[in-house]
């Protein structure tokens, strides 16, 4: 699907693109950049950050940004997320009835991405990743952090999806700004912490078999036909308001959005993700861009693969993220 947050990027690949031509500058001896010329906080994210491949390519290639896949296992084998094409997998795994689990990357895997930042003359690094309380990548992070020489702040955003893209967007934005290490990682946090997640599941079972539901929860969904609208709170998947019909569950998730983005007086950002329906994403996000003709239009993404691996088909989730409009804020 196409990434609709264009008009939020030029000015942070710019600024990048200049930063990079004067580092190289004073690589090469022609030049001494100005303090805060100079990116001296790397920044490591795990891929269910569900960060558009558009924006997070013009960051990756020079270690300022590493995204680590998140595994995926379907049946007996192992996916890596971003490293396999795994979405038509899981979906037809999904529809089946096929085993389909998830689980942390390895400490190893955060030691090798430091390490390579320490090797690319970055000062520090700055890890943010998917709430603790539904994965433990943030405990992986923290082991690596303590074997490696380069310093390292871990960030447990407590969200997930671009509610945490957008937390590592506004750190990327801040590092480019020759921040230090600690000013990124509050950033990062900030970001997230103004920002919500709200979702629609037409069946809570995939949630109740990863674990990230109650199995009572998921039993009184299913027995009275309920549609559940969901959010993720305090790092942990709540519920929101129960609704009786498909249909009034989007509606009524239409109806939270817009009621959050309307009461935001710095602005706003809005995604919609989905996995297996991007015909009702679009047309989610294309009656929410009527509702707030003040707000950028919505980014439009599959949900990331670990995250589908719960969520299961049909899921329509919608994040709201404070920020000055599509201007320097939303990164």
């Amino acid at each position: 699907m196409p990434h609709r947050d264009a008009a939020a990027w030029p000015w942070l690949r710019a600024r990048v693109a200049a930063m990079r031509a004067k580092q190289d500058d004073a690589r090469r001896g022609s030049a001494a950049p100005q303090p805060d010329a100079v990116v001296r906080t790397a920044v490591v994210t795990d891929s269910a950050s569900a960060l558009p491949a558009d924006w997070s390519a013009d960051l990756t290639g020079d270690g300022r940004l590493t995204i680590i896949p998140m595994p995926v296992m379907v049946g007996e084998e192992i996916y890596g997320e971003g490293e396999d094409d795994i979405s038509e997998t899981i979906a037809l795994a999904l529809a089946s009835g096929t085993s389909v689990k998830t689980s942390r990357p390895s400490p190893g895997q955060f030691e090798q991405a430091y390490l390579a930042a320490q090797r690319r003359g970055y000062d520090a690094v700055v890890s943010v990743h998917i709430s603790g309380g539904l994965s433990g990548t943030a405990d992986a992070a923290r082991l690596a952090a303590a074997r490696v020489g380069i310093p390292v702040e871990v960030v447990d955003s407590a969200t997930v999806g671009m509610a945490l893209g957008m937390a590592v967007q506004a750190s990327v934005r801040t590092a480019a700004e020759g921040a230090e290490a600690g000013t990124v990682a509050a950033a990062a946090a900030d970001q997230a912490a103004r920002t919500k997640v709200y979702f629609y599941v037409p069946s809570l079972e995939q949630l109740r078999r990863g674990g990230r539901i109650g199995a009572a929860a998921s039993l009184w969904g299913t027995m009275l036909a309920i549609k559940p609208i969901l959010a993720v709170d305090d790092g942990r998947i709540v519920p929101l308001e129960k609704v009786r019909s498909a249909a009034k569950a989007v509606a009524r998730l239409e109806e939270i959005v817009a009621a959050d983005a309307a009461a935001r007086p710095d602005g706003v950002r809005l995604a919609v993700h989905h996995f297996g329906n991007p015909a009702e994403a679009q047309s989610l996000a294309a009656r929410l861009e009527a509702a707030l003709p003040q707000c950028p239009p919505a980014q439009i993404s599959s949900l990331p693969a670990v995250l589908a691996a719960h969520a299961g088909l049909g899921v329509l989730a919608v994040i709201v993220g404070s920020g000055s409009g599509a201007g320097e804020d939303s990164a």
